[in-house]
């Protein structure tokens, strides 16, 4: 069981960026998939982001291009760098751990620990 707290949300005008971070506490992250999921009011928890322990990537479609996960074993801490904020990025954005050999990458279920969530509100 690892413990992760998200903080760096904030309240930004379209266009701006914003730089999430999440540290983890009582459990090494180093080989762990760390992913970001967002949930807007009303709305299913939906993928973002993940990076494995190799450091491979992959992106949400409606992130691609303008979001970058990053991590930092040393620090136990993983990042989303977000450019180019739109309004319908608007959303508690959550970060996550997996320490499973196997599962789905883009699925809420695949796993084991959530931070809080830090919110990101987007105006026009």
């Amino acid at each position: 069981q690892v413990q992760l707290v998200e903080s760096g949300g904030g309240l930004v005008q379209a266009g701006g960026s914003l730089r999430l971070s999440c540290v983890a506490f009582g459990r090494a992250i180093s080989r762990a998939l760390m992913g970001w999921f967002r949930q807007a009011p009303g709305k299913e928890r939906e993928f973002v982001a993940v990076i494995s322990w190799s450091g491979g990537t992959n992106y949400a479609d409606s992130v691609k291009g303008r979001f970058t996960i990053s991590r930092d074993n040393a620090k136990n801490m993983v990042y989303l760098q977000m450019n180019s904020l739109k309004p319908e990025d608007t959303a508690v954005y959550y970060c996550a751990a997996s320490y499973r050999q196997s599962g789905s990458y883009i699925d809420t279920g695949g796993y084991d620990d959530w931070g809080q969530g830090t919110q990101v509100t987007v105006s026009l």
